[in-house]
């Protein structure tokens, strides 16, 4: 019953009749989901369709299955291509090329992307661990263990039946966070693929129908710089943006141009803040009207007095200061003299005023 299916399939297709050709292959997948080569002739009729991540789904199918189906790595390049997505694709083909090196379909594909990838700033590439999810960085010397790593961890089988998660996603500047509200979802059961403009989220949980999100993102993204962090109650994936631009969508769209992001300019200046004061005070000018003040200041008394000793003290020279210090000290205060000469050979002899008599203290 598959075959016949599948003969159906192909007529419709060289009828031009691609999605009729989709629906046979669907069919006939039901009946036979192990067999690799439906999965790739399915990939060639999304490709015709333009449905570009649906082709890269069965054409990673077609590889898990059969990982030597030459034709399977040409659907996944081609589909890539139309997505811009040209490391991914140039990866594929090139694994591709190992098992048929007679098709120049191949070469002349891997030529397109270096052409494309040469005119990029960036070279990053995501790759998948059959262990979970992670993240790598390649170049064009990709080796053969890294492309057979690759392979295994290509999505496994689709199905029609899959469990249905709730997604939303909000953005920042710098990147977007999509949320899948899966519980009780195990790290080993998620395996998460970052492309140049893809996300691909496969929850394979054992006795539970696989479950896909693989959409065509609204941006590029920086594969590297991806992160999945997987919770209690849900999934979150934090994509990290290659330009900062608002994405109006999760999803691609080619009827919605993308908008820069205005980022806000940092003041150099202090910030001001609201204030009950009608004007900001000069203190620079306020210090020197209080000195000015204090200086035409009239005291009386010792006040006075005091003041008087302390401007000579403030605009004597040395010897002055000198002479001061030591006359007042040594003639416990009633003493006071600015003559360095007169008092700097001799000790000074107390002289205490009329009618008081100076006494020395004993200690």
């Amino acid at each position: 019953m598959a075959k016949e299916l599948e003969r159906k399939a192909k007529e419709a297709f060289f009828d031009d009749d691609f999605a009729l050709a989709v629906d046979f292959y669907s069919e006939a997948i039901k009946l036979d989901p192990k067999d690799a080569h439906l999965f790739a002739d399915r990939a060639q009729a999304h490709i015709k369709l333009n449905a570009f991540t649906e082709a890269i789904s069965d054409a990673n199918n077609a590889i898990l299955l059969n990982p030597s189906l030459s034709k399977a790595y040409l659907r996944k390049g081609t589909a890539c291509i139309k997505l811009e997505e040209y490391h991914t694709a140039k990866l594929a083909l090139q694994s591709g090329a190992a098992f048929a090196p007679d098709d120049l379909r191949f070469s002349k594909l891997i030529q397109e992307c270096d052409r494309f990838i040469s005119e990029e700033p960036n070279d990053f590439v995501s790759t998948i661990s059959s262990n979970g999810f992670h993240l790598n960085n390649t170049n064009d010397g990709v080796t053969k263990e890294a492309e057979e790593d690759s392979l295994v961890s290509q999505i496994k089988e689709i199905t029609i039946n899959r469990p249905k998660y709730r997604h939303e996603y909000y953005q920042k500047p710098e990147e977007v966070v999509v949320t899948i509200f899966a519980k009780g979802i195990s790290a080993k059961d998620l395996v998460a693929d970052f492309g140049e403009q893809i996300l691909s989220v496969t929850i394979d949980v054992p006795g539970q129908d696989v479950y896909r999100f693989q959409p065509r993102l609204f941006g590029k993204i920086i594969p590297n710089n991806c992160k999945v962090v997987v919770l209690s109650t849900k999934i979150e994936i934090r994509l990290a943006k290659a330009e900062a631009i608002n994405w109006t969508s999760l999803e691609y769209s080619k009827d919605t141009l993308p908008t820069k992001i205005s980022m806000p300019i940092v003041q150099s200046q202090r910030p001001s803040y609201p204030s009950s004061k009608a004007k900001t005070k000069d203190w620079d000018k306020l210090e020197a009207l209080v000195k000015k003040e204090e200086k035409e200041e009239k005291l009386d008394g010792d006040a006075g007095l005091n003041k008087l000793f302390r401007d000579i003290y403030q605009n004597a020279d040395e010897d002055m200061r000198r002479a001061m210090s030591k006359s007042f000290v040594e003639s416990n205060g009633t003493v006071l003299s600015t003559d360095w000469k007169e008092v700097g050979s001799k000790k000074v002899e107390g002289s205490p005023p009329d009618g008081l008599e100076l006494k020395k203290w004993e200690y």
